[in-house]
């Protein structure tokens, strides 16, 4: 079976303003981590953020396990420090700001990037498949390019910039576009040309180390992993997991497939991701097989199919299927923040990320037996 990690970002607000609030070193006591930088809970970009990188995983059930137990810990020592924890991709609100965390890192990158770095408000998910070796991952990478549009809609959950709403599903993809690499990597010839692209790129700009290539998909540079970084932090530890399931089966696919497969345009994936960026599955998406435009479920039908025997043989089909359609029934977390909102205002939207973080009785749905986790 081939594992997948993932990596959640999260930040504190103000239950009452959606302001951020620069507790995580509270919330990191109140966690009882006894160290500054944890394996499995590690401090973010600002001081009111936290990142949790998850256990090696083999199944669904142990992934979906052991991020409904951490979220729970962490609604729990957000409480007890009077924030609210939040799972979107942007911060709700911005008045006031956020303190960088006191790191030499991230403070060059704060210089470096002007403004952009001070925009920096954006909580992300980032998914981890295992791969035998760097040739395969190049292999993946080449395949993957087209499907990052569609993980992009799925995943879609920061509607909100500063209090507005922006008219996009996915703000933070259409912000993250501004730094000097981002969005869909070149094909790549083999392991040797990624490396050696990557390495003209270092000293570019910003990017002052490699960790700063931050293409949508990219080998990491200290894990057998390719890294999925498309998405959105989501609102509940189910959607996660799917889009999860969906990259494992979208490597497993790559890897499976022999010759070359005709590729869409560059431009083409790149308008596709701005399109998904903004609608979500609320309207229409590019077919990422035929490069047509076409209703958003047919497209996410389309991915479902490419990968269907990859997630047969994981024993993931039904339960995929069935959080597919559970998506397109009650909306993407850009789409519930939004509904929310309307309903109530801040107060409603506070409701929605604290009862969401580690719902007290999940979803029948999202419900799967036998869960657990396995260490890294």
């Amino acid at each position: 079976m081939v594992t997948f990690g993932v990596e959640e970002e999260y930040c504190f607000i103000d239950p009452d303003t959606l302001q951020p609030r620069d507790v995580s070193p509270a919330v990191y006591r109140a966690l009882r981590v006894e160290r500054v930088e944890s394996k499995n809970v590690q401090r973010e970009f600002l001081l009111s953020q936290l990142e949790r990188p998850s256990p090696v995983f083999e199944t669904l059930q142990q992934a979906l396990g052991d991020l409904q137990a951490f979220r729970g810990r962490l609604r729990d020592a957000a409480a007890s420090v009077g924030v609210v924890p939040c799972a979107s991709g942007t911060f709700p609100s911005l008045d006031g700001g956020s303190v960088v965390t006191d790191k030499p890192r991230y403070h060059r990158v704060y210089e470096e990037y002007g403004q952009v770095g001070r925009d920096y408000f954006f909580n992300g998910l980032h998914v981890h498949v295992h791969i035998d070796d760097r040739e395969s991952g190049v292999r993946a990478l080449n395949g993957l390019r087209r499907w990052m549009p569609l993980l992009t809609a799925l995943g879609a959950n920061s509607p909100f910039w500063n209090g507005a709403d922006t008219g996009f599903a996915s703000w933070r993809t259409i912000q993250l576009q501004r730094w000097t690499t981002r969005g869909t990597p070149p094909r790549f010839a083999d392991a040797a040309d990624y490396d050696r692209r990557i390495e003209r790129l270092v000293g570019v700009g910003g990017t002052f180390d490699d960790a700063l290539v931050m293409w949508n998909i990219r080998l990491s540079n200290h894990l057998p992993t390719i890294e999925i970084r498309t998405p959105d932090v989501q609102l509940e530890a189910w959607h996660t997991v799917l889009l999860a399931a969906l990259t494992r089966a979208l490597v497993a696919t790559a890897l499976a497939q022999r010759g070359d497969v005709e590729e869409l345009d560059a431009e083409l994936i790149d308008a596709a991701l701005w399109l998904a960026a903004r609608d979500g599955l609320a309207d229409k998406l590019v077919h990422p097989l035929t490069g047509e435009v076409v209703p958003a479920r047919q497209a996410v039908d389309a991915l479902v199919d490419h990968v269907r025997s990859a997630l047969d043989e994981a024993g993931d089909l039904a339960q995929v299927e069935e959080w597919v359609d559970r998506i397109f029934a009650e909306g993407t977390g850009a789409a519930r923040q939004l509904d929310a909102y309307e309903r109530g205002g801040r107060p409603s939207l506070a409701a929605l990320y604290r009862s969401s973080i580690a719902p007290e009785a999940p979803h029948p749905s999202s419900t799967i037996s036998d869960a657990g986790s396995s260490s890294r």
